[in-house]
């Protein structure tokens, strides 16, 4: 379609141990990461999974996505952390095998039929509200992901407010406005 994903609607998708009704009024954490059984990828996976009560406390799913199948999915989880793989996992692997679901959220280099690191942020409308995409060596931050994550709940739930760079639960907001905004600048 050529519009930025940011602001619209999630593009929809299926897919194995997918269950749209696990989704609906939840925040979703939806990445994708090139192959299984490479070598970043594990550590971003798992670092997602070591910290999924915080994310579930915060209302939000975290789905995983790659253009391998179920097959490997399931191999790569049955594989210890010690030898290269997950290990037990606290959210579901997607397999992508089409290519479709990379294609639609425009993470897909076409020829190297893999997809680039993007992760989204999803609201409980379905829209989405923030997307990165790294290149293939490069890992995400849990830590930022979740702080993302933060401050967009606190302006859904505080619109009148913004939240400044950096900024994290229990810190100064901000209003949008040039006259209301020096109190934050004021105070900061």
């Amino acid at each position: 379609s050529g519009l930025p994903l940011v602001g619209n609607t999630a593009p929809d998708f299926e897919a194995e141990a997918v269950f749209d009704q696990e989704f609906i009024k939840k925040y979703v954490i939806l990445f994708f990461y090139p192959l299984d059984f490479t070598f970043v990828c594990p550590t971003e996976i798992t670092a997602f999974s070591d910290r999924h009560a915080e994310f579930e406390a915060l209302n939000t799913e975290i789905l995983g996505v790659s253009v391998d199948s179920v097959f490997s999915h399931l191999a790569w989880v049955q594989t210890d952390r010690k030898s290269g793989g997950l290990g037990d996992l606290n959210y579901p692997l997607v397999s992508d095998i089409t290519k479709s679901i990379s294609e639609s959220y425009g993470v897909l280099i076409p020829d190297q039929g893999i997809a680039l690191r993007g992760l989204f942020i999803i609201d409980k409308e379905g829209v989405i509200q923030h997307s990165t995409i790294n290149n293939l060596g490069i890992g995400r931050s849990v830590d930022e992901t979740k702080r993302t994550l933060q401050a967009l709940q606190y302006v859904q739930e505080n619109p009148d407010e913004v939240c400044p760079a950096g900024w994290k639960p229990g810190e100064k907001s901000m209003k949008p406005d040039p006259k209301l905004s020096k109190e934050y600048f004021a105070a900061v």
